[in-house]
């Protein structure tokens, strides 16, 4: 079954080891922080340790819970993640610091090796059948539930649609972040 659910998923440091993240998915199964296609992951922000450096990534975050925080990128332009679910992008080779806006976040990730692919994290909100076309590679349900051809999603678990696997459908009030990601060359 290709239904990940965040408890299941170990936290483990950061690449900088200041924080935690737990992995939902990686492409090439398996592979590590080095040598990734793409990756998506939630992480646990409780302090304001600087983000990890991944040169040659492409990043989007996106808020899930708590006031969020913001960040300041390469000591000039900041951004303030406080909107939950709405995705921000980012290169991941920037040097990220952030100041917390009172307590302890979660925020979805996710990387995109920019020599090897291309992609976006986008929401979907829209209740009903959704179609899912070979770009989507991981469904992430941040709020509400979502069917799928592998059962049902609740909030915190993600699904990584088979080719042929073709809709899901989100009840009302759902949010779902989605990645959408296109290898190169292929």
């Amino acid at each position: 079954m290709s239904i990940i659910r965040l408890r299941d998923c170990p936290a483990v440091a950061w690449k900088n080891g200041m924080g935690r993240t737990r992995e939902l998915a990686v492409h090439p199964a398996g592979a590590g922080m080095d040598d990734f296609i793409w990756r998506a992951s939630v992480a646990e922000v409780d302090s304001a340790a600087p983000f990890s450096s991944f040169e040659g990534v492409d990043r989007y975050i996106a808020l899930l819970d708590g006031a969020g925080f913001t960040m300041t990128l390469d000591d000039a332009r900041s951004h303030a993640l406080t909107t939950p679910f709405s995705p921000f992008a980012f290169a991941g080779e920037s040097s990220v610091g952030i100041a917390l806006h009172g307590g302890p976040t979660r925020d979805f990730n996710l990387m995109l090796r920019r020599s090897m692919t291309h992609g976006e994290l986008v929401t979907w909100e829209d209740p009903g059948r959704q179609v899912v076309d070979d770009a989507v590679a991981l469904i992430y349900c941040a709020r509400g539930h979502i069917d799928t051809s592998d059962g049902r999603l609740q909030p915190g678990d993600a699904w990584l649609p088979t080719p042929l696997t073709g809709r899901v459908t989100l009840d009302a009030g759902t949010l779902a972040l989605v990645a959408r990601v296109e290898l190169l060359g292929k």
